[in-house]
């Protein structure tokens, strides 16, 4: 065991030999000293895990030692400990940065729990943390194992997600492994629950299914729309549960959770498809069909989502939604800015739609950029690259605002992403779609197994582009690859992160309504 070093300075340090000798007894190692000067001289000259410091002390007082001690060593952990009980003493010492403050008299528990929240809270949430996933291990893979239900996924998923979290903040991760391994059996069971399922979800009205992409704005947005107050909807594009929980804390600081839960995005999981399927209302093979100057298909070389917009004014006029809207589009931080310029403007309308799309860009980049993938290594550094952008974005800033206005705002995505580590032979025309995660074309070859094949598009309400159409998923951690050069395309996209398939990840994806707080 670790033998920690602390450092007490309190001029009255006779009295609290009971204490000193209650924590040495423990094995920690303490000096003393009588005053703020010989407890900086110490520190100039030792290194200590954490100092107490009484703030009454005659010359210099609790908190001018502690501005010296944090010039000279701003890393080491200090608790305050005073008589006094005035608000601003103990405001000076949080200003401060301090790490605890106990107000006299103090017992010796008092004293041994800060030391062990400072000093081994790391250690301690660690092995709390890996007990806990141990103990929780065998009912998610019973759960995984009998689950028959969406509701039973969404809720394995939320499991799998909170130990994924939970896991990360641990020393050195141990659990992590086992996790992985547990994620990637859940997958594989949850592939065969869409196996079995997904057609009847999209053609039979008395099954049991979750919302999916195209009712999400009927069911859960329109029914909020109040005409007078301003709503909005932000669609952060490929922004997974995961990526919500690390985001969390910071809206939390301007709003209250009204709602938080999932709905499913429709296959192909991907911008294309399931976003203009959100912004439409429609399932892609009547977007095709009723809308064919809005509707880009896979046999064209325009961009497939440049008619959002229009899509969704189609949807508030099938709705009978008469109502003042806007939407707009942020690829670029100036567009992010110019938002936040003309925000007066959109406090007019009744509901106002942004997609963020650099979360989409990231894991693009992250697959391009050696740099980014260097800076994205694994799971947790993805999360906290996501985190790093939202809390410097344009989008953060324009929250700020909104919780200004007193408005409501909805956080969603289309769909989220996979990463990649098994590739999966397939052969097709030079007509196949390029998508890593699924395949739309004729004549495909591939070895029937592990994926999910739709052979007849018009099931799932794709668009048929000729007889011989089919539409084919990976599904778990796999991702297309052509015989052609296959050493190279393997190792070029394997470890990316990828969208497009049937996995946890992509397909159950969060809905969160926010209410503003009053701070």
């Amino acid at each position: 065991m670790q033998r920690f070093k602390i450092l007490w300075a309190d001029d009255e340090i006779d009295l609290l030999k009971p204490h000193i000798l209650f924590l040495q007894q423990r094995g920690y190692e303490i000096s003393t000293v009588n005053s703020g000067v010989d407890a900086i001289e110490m520190v100039e000259k030792f290194n200590y895990d954490v100092i107490f410091l009484d703030e009454m002390m005659p010359g210099m007082t609790g908190l001018e030692t502690l501005q010296h001690i944090k010039m000279v060593k701003p890393q080491i952990p200090v608790v305050m400990i005073t008589k006094s009980e005035e608000e601003h003493i103990m405001d000076d010492a949080i200003g401060g940065k301090i790490a605890d403050y106990l107000i006299k008299p103090i017992n010796p528990n008092q004293i041994l729990l800060s030391v062990k929240k400072i000093l081994q809270n790391k250690q301690l949430i660690t092995e709390k943390t890996n007990l806990s996933y141990r103990q929780d291990f065998m009912n998610i893979s019973t759960a995984c194992g009998e689950a028959s239900t969406y509701q039973e996924w969404t809720d394995i998923y939320k499991r799998l997600t909170y130990w994924e979290m939970e896991i990360d903040g641990t020393e050195n991760k141990s659990m992590q492994d086992v996790l992985d391994t547990q994620k990637t059996e859940a997958n594989a069971a949850f592939a065969k629950f869409i196996k079995n399922n997904y057609i009847d979800w999209i053609n039979d009205p008395k099954s049991e299914k979750p919302i999916l992409s195209h009712r999400l704005m009927a069911e859960k947005v329109f029914p909020q729309i109040k005409q007078g107050k301003p709503l909005f909807f932000v669609v952060i594009d490929n922004l997974r549960l995961d990526q919500w929980e690390v985001i969390k804390p910071l809206v939390s600081e301007y709003f209250n959770t009204s709602e938080e839960s999932t709905y499913f995005s429709i296959l192909p999981t991907t911008t294309a498809f399931a976003r203009n399927a959100l912004f439409s209302g429609m399932m892609p093979s009547d977007m095709a069909r009723f809308h064919p100057e809005l509707w880009e298909g896979e046999d064209t070389d325009e961009g497939k989502n440049n008619h959002e917009e229009d899509f969704l004014s189609e949807n508030l006029h099938r709705n009978k939604l008469n109502i003042k809207f806007s939407y707009n589009k942020i690829l670029q931080v100036y567009q992010g800015k110019a938002v936040l310029d003309h925000f007066h403007q959109l406090l007019n309308n009744d509901l106002n739609v942004l997609v963020y799309n650099f979360v989409d860009m990231m894991s693009h980049a992250r697959t391009d950029i050696k740099m980014v993938r260097e800076l994205a290594p694994d799971e947790s550094a993805y999360r906290s690259l996501t985190k790093s952008w939202f809390e410097h974005s344009t989008l953060f800033d324009l929250f700020k605002k909104i919780h200004a206005a007193k408005a409501d705002v909805i956080i969603t995505t289309d769909h989220g992403t996979k990463r990649v580590n098994r590739p999966y032979k397939i052969i097709g025309d030079k007509n196949v779609t390029t998508n890593l995660r699924y395949k739309q074309g004729k004549n495909l070859n591939f070895e029937s197994g592990k994926v999910f094949e739709i052979s007849r598009p018009e099931e799932a309400k794709l668009p048929r582009f000729n007889v011989s159409t089919s539409y084919v998923f990976t599904v778990e951690d796999y991702f297309f690859a052509y015989p052609n050069n296959y050493n190279y395309y393997v190792n070029y996209y394997k470890d990316t992160f990828q969208h497009g398939g049937v996995s946890l990840e992509e397909m159950i994806v969060p809905f969160v309504r926010l209410e503003p707080k009053n701070i």
